[in-house]
């Protein structure tokens, strides 16, 4: 059962991609989506590239791109000190605050019912993970076959944004330690979490989630990518959105470490890895 529902995931997620490949012509010389404008260029929170200077994508220049991410993204308190992005930093900081605040409450709530038993099983960590890498992966694919470079150089962009979460989660998962609602019993209590479980950052679950940030990142670069497709947006958020809910509702994680890993993706993959590219 569990075999058929990921490889269902994944058959979704190739069926996505093929039918938005059919929908858009390969890039011509000057990568831009077909039929869009030239988009506005943000001012980019953590990328210290000159936004003006595009980098080159290829897979050969992944792990350069990742690396120049990883030394904006570590390099982003400098810019608090200087009084820059206080405030979308602190409505992400309190948001979470407030979360966790909440973990006594939501986690027996979610622990203790059955209301999502099917959303569950259909949402296994396995299947959800295979889901995330198989949309990049068909990208690629259909921008190979395809001779479209528009395609593969989207998948390399997700790619790019999901390592450059991951790399940072590291570091987070080591040092807060947190424990996971799975492992409480019943009514808990649900607090007094962090410092209190795995420091390894590849076993613990903790603060915070990968899923969500991946998924978020994922549907991030191609959302920003493809909005001349009016649906994709819809689709690739409300997919994210469908895989960061289910972190909760398996007890994977606390909502906080769902909503902060779902921030970071996003913002990773709006401030720091397109704004270098498009």
């Amino acid at each position: 059962m569990k075999l058929r529902v990921r490889n269902f995931s994944v058959s979704v997620a190739v069926a996505l991609i093929l039918f938005l490949g059919a929908q858009v012509r390969p890039a011509a010389a000057q990568e831009s989506a077909p039929g869009s404008p030239t988009p506005s260029r943000p001012i980019s929170p953590i990328a210290k590239n000159d936004p003006d200077v595009e980098r080159e994508v290829s897979v050969y220049k992944l792990p350069k791109n990742i690396l120049e991410d990883q030394v904006a993204i570590f390099s982003f308190p400098k810019k608090l000190c200087k009084g820059q992005h206080w405030l979308p930093t602190i409505g992400i900081a309190g948001v979470t605050v407030g979360l966790m605040a909440s973990d006594p409450y939501s986690g027996p709530a979610f622990r203790n019912t059955n209301d999502f038993h099917g959303f569950n099983n259909a949402m296994a960590s396995v299947n959800t993970a295979a889901f995330i890498a198989a949309v990049p992966a068909a990208f690629y694919a259909v921008g190979f076959i395809r001779n479209d470079s528009y395609a593969k150089n989207t998948a390399l962009l997700a790619g790019e944004a999901v390592a450059d979460g991951f790399i940072l989660t590291l570091p987070f998962k080591a040092i807060t330690g947190r424990k996971v609602p799975t492992d409480y019993s019943g009514d808990g209590p649900y607090s007094d979490s962090f410092f209190e479980g795995s420091h390894n950052p590849i076993k613990s679950g903790g603060f915070y989630s990968v899923h969500a940030m991946a998924s978020m990142a994922v549907a991030t670069v191609i959302a920003r990518r493809y909005h001349n497709h009016k649906w994709v947006p819809y689709v690739a958020y409300g997919l994210a959105a469908a895989i960061s809910f289910s972190r909760v509702t398996r007890g994977d994680h606390f909502p906080a470490d769902v909503f902060f890993g779902g921030a970071m993706g996003y913002v990773i993959a709006r401030y720091a890895v397109l704004p270098a590219h498009e």
